[in-house]
Parts: C-alpha cells; structure tokens; sequence
C-alpha cells in the first residue's frame, strides 16, 4: 500500500493542503469567538447587558446567513485561491475594527459585517476539499481541518486572556489589543493565499505526473459516477429536502458550538477563578474533544456509516449541555463543557460527508453553502436565547437547556433523514428490478 501511486498521492496532498487550512480556520474561529474573552472587561466599559451582548454575539451569522450561497457559487466559478484570500483579508480589517466599538450600536453593526466578510470561508474549504480527496476518505480529512475550532479555543483561550493583561498600554484597553493583534493573522494569510493555494488537481504543478494524473482520473470518476444520480443546478441545491434536513441538523450542532465559544469563559468565570486562570481551564474540553472528534470519524469512515455517528454525537452534547446546566462545582462544569465539545465536534464531519454523496459542482456549491448558512442560524439563536434567558433569571440554566433540546431535534431529523434515504434506496432497487425484469 505504502509505495501505490494513490497512497502517494494522498499523503503528499494532505501535507500540502491540510495544515494550511487547518491554520486557517484556526485564524478564522479566534475572530468569531473571541469576543467571549473581551465580553469579560468590554461589556460593562461600553454598556452591554447579557440580553445585548448575546444579541450582537449572535448576530455575525445573520451577516453570514445573507451572503453565504453568493459567496459560494462565485469561489465556483472564480476558484477558490483568488476567493478565499479575498474573505480572509475583508474579516481581518473588520475583525481589527471591533476594537473601536463604543457601545450596542457599533457593536452590532461590526458584528453584522465581520459575518458578511466571512460568509464563504468554511462551505468554501469543504467544497474545496471535495475537489482535492475521494469521497471515501472525506469524513477523516474533514474532521482534521474542523479540529483547528476547538484546537484554536485550546491555544487562543490564554492568548486571549494574556492580552487582555496589556490594558492601558499605550492608552488602549485590553480588549482592544486583543481585536486589534488577533485580527492581523487573518490579513496576513490572506496575502499568502493567493500565493499558496492551488484551485484544482490539474493545475498542480508541485504533484509528481503520476500522482496527478491518478488524482484527477479518480475525481474524474468519482463525479461521473455521480452525473446519473447526482444534483448539478444550483437551485437544486438551494431547494433539495436532503439540504434542508441537513441544515437543521447543523442548526442544533451551531447552536452547541457558538455557545461554548461565546459564553463559555463567562460560564466559568462566574465561578469565581482569575481571567487566567479562565482561559487555562478553557483549554481543557477542545484539548481533549480533537482526539475524540478525530478517532469518530475514522471510525465513519471506515465502517461507511454517517448517520448513527451523527445522532450519539448530538444526544452527547445535549446530555453534557443538561448536566452543565446542574452543575455548580468547578470539577463538574469543566467536564460536562469537555462532554459538550465532544459531542458537537464528532458530529461535524460525518455529518459535512453527506452532501456531496448527492451534490455535485454548482449545486455542491450551493447545498454546501445552504446547509452551512441556514444552520449557523443557530449561531444566532443559541447564544441569543441564552443572554436572554441569564438576564431575565441570572442564571444560564435555562438557556443551556433549550440549547440541549436543540441538539436532541438535531438527532431527530438525522434518524428521519436516514430512514427516508433507505426507504429511497428500496425503491429505487425495486424499479431497477423491475426494468431489468420487462427487458
């Protein structure tokens, strides 16, 4: 196996684009989330109650829910080199401006606009990958990609916390260096980018002339094996029922990861530690959920199953988000938040293997982008919903319960989702069948 052209050739891509990306999207989760550690010296300096802030928290994927699916189809047609160095350099100079904000106002506004620069970024790297690696193997690969999210709360929990120490220097507040220096990344790389990423296999001018030529004859294959059964307009893509579950599925699972990144350090501030202190124990539930998200979908891989590996991920999460929810002692609110990241990090990928098993080109495109902008909605409802429910009862109970219910509805649709396919797949054997039989 190990001197075969196709396990060459993979593990020669995977070095190229893997930890690229993944870096990427490292930069990418820090400015969506890292308001969660200025909210604990911002909010009282600008004026924002728990209702407000989860509002404007919340209200970057309403930004990225308008201009997801345009954004997408055009990284189809213009590549995704060009398009994602664009998002990447758009979310860096507005995520540098969140250090100027004044109060609700400017606050939602930039939040607003962070989403609508970014919409595109992440269903942008999952149709890339389609591009790039055989279905068979996509679950595995897209889990290591996803697992720069909660590897960059890891890592990113006491950077964050060590730049809010600098406040004053130079007359800025801590939580406006930490906008200001975890934006500068994103521009960076964005330059870098355009130099470094290469759009197809075809154009691959750094893979060997057999390994190429193997790659593109494979992915070739792979999608006409595809064109008989596989959606190819973009408005079959906006309007499939499949993308649709699919989306409310990922609704519940957004809802689960925004609020651990969002409100996460205030849930564990409460308790009474230091700022530091805060953002070492947040390290603890991601550090340990990308091993686990990781070993999850090999095992979807390489058993084929995507569904069931779906559903006990989701109903994990809701069990941890519950038993947060009782929690009160320091030992139990970090294990039950490391219960959480995991369920919702090994939903991710199986469930991110399924649409283009019947999506392909500009409806792949727009699949991807719906289920990704429909179900970030619930990067909206979750960490609203929560604000609201800690300011009406001064208690964040209630919010992480509803949360829960979401991520169980998720489990749900998946189960449906799965019967309707195999019922589908009878069906479509049964009229084989009888063809095969009148012929």
């Amino acid at each position: 196996m190990t001197n075969t052209v196709e396990y060459r050739a993979l593990r020669r891509i995977s070095w190229r684009i893997i930890p690229f990306i993944c870096i990427l999207y490292f930069i990418a989760f820090i400015d969506r989330v890292n308001i969660g550690f200025a909210a604990l010296t911002m909010n009282k300096q600008i004026g924002l109650a728990p209702a407000a802030y989860g509002f404007g928290a919340g209200i970057f994927f309403l930004g990225y829910f308008i201009f997801e699916v345009p954004s997408n189809l055009v990284l189809e047609k213009v590549g995704a080199r060009l398009w994602i160095a664009r998002v990447m350099v758009s979310w860096g100079i507005i995520s540098g401006a969140m250090a100027f904000v004044t109060g609700p106002l400017s606050f939602y506004l930039l939040r607003f606009l962070l989403g609508a620069a970014e919409a595109g970024f992440f269903p942008g790297i999952i149709l890339y990958l389609s591009y790039w690696f055989p279905a068979r193997s996509r679950a595995s690969v897209t889990a290591l990609f996803m697992a720069a999210a909660p590897i960059s709360t890891a890592f990113g929990s006491p950077i964050s916390a060590a730049l809010l120490k600098m406040h004053g220097m130079q007359g800025i507040q801590g939580w406006q260096w930490l906008f200001i220096l975890e934006a500068l990344p994103a521009v960076i790389m964005g330059v870098v980018t355009f130099f470094y990423m290469t759009d197809r296999p075809a154009q691959a001018s750094w893979l060997p002339t057999d390994e190429k030529g193997w790659l593109v004859e494979t992915m070739d294959a792979e999608l006409a094996a595809k064109a008989g059964i596989a959606s190819h307009s973009p408005w079959r893509g906006l309007v499939d029922p499949r993308v649709l579950a699919l989306s409310m599925i990922y609704f519940g699972t957004s809802a689960g990861l925004y609020t651990l990144g969002i409100w996460a350090p205030q849930i564990i501030k409460q308790l009474g530690v230091s700022t530091m202190t805060v953002g070492l124990l947040n390290m603890v539930p991601p550090t340990v959920s990308v091993l686990a998200m990781y070993l999850w979908s090999r095992n979807s891989d390489r058993t084929g199953e995507r569904s069931w590996h779906v559903v006990i991920a989701c109903l994990a999460a809701a069990v941890g988000l519950f038993l947060a929810g009782w929690s009160t002692g320091l030992i139990g609110v970090i294990l039950t938040l490391t219960l959480v990241n995991i369920g919702i990090s090994s939903a991710k990928p199986p469930l991110w293997s399924m649409p283009t098993l019947f999506l392909s080109g500009p409806a792949a495109a727009a699949g991807i982008a719906t289920i990704n902008s429909i179900g970030n909605l619930g990067g909206f409802v979750g960490p609203t919903m929560i604000g609201v429910i800690k300011q009406q009862t001064g208690s964040f109970a209630g919010g992480l319960y509803f949360v829960a219910g979401l991520l169980i509805l998720s489990a749900i649709v998946t189960l449906l989702l799965a019967r309707q396919g195999r019922q589908t797949a009878r069906d479509e054997a049964g009229r084989q069948s009888a063809t095969t039989a009148g012929a």
